[in-house]
């Protein structure tokens, strides 16, 4: 990925960490974000992957619709 295509990338993942109030609900603090991030990782390792995953997919895409913002 190049540099720009890369910085595209990040500014469009912050957006998403803004968009679902995490930065509000954090007071903005990163070690919290990064704890959550964290944890997450942990359980994309789990055995329920897939099922956690659709669950969250559903969630998301939901969430996009209500905001007209496709995905």
């Amino acid at each position: 990925m190049q540099r720009r295509e890369r910085t595209h990338h990040l500014i469009e993942l912050g957006g998403l960490v803004q968009k679902a109030g995490l930065v509000e609900l954090t007071n903005d603090d990163r070690a919290v974000l990064l704890g959550a991030f964290l944890t997450l990782a942990t359980m994309f390792q789990a055995e329920d992957r897939a099922e956690t995953l659709a669950l969250w997919r559903r969630a998301g895409r939901r969430a996009f619709e209500r905001e007209g913002g496709g995905a």
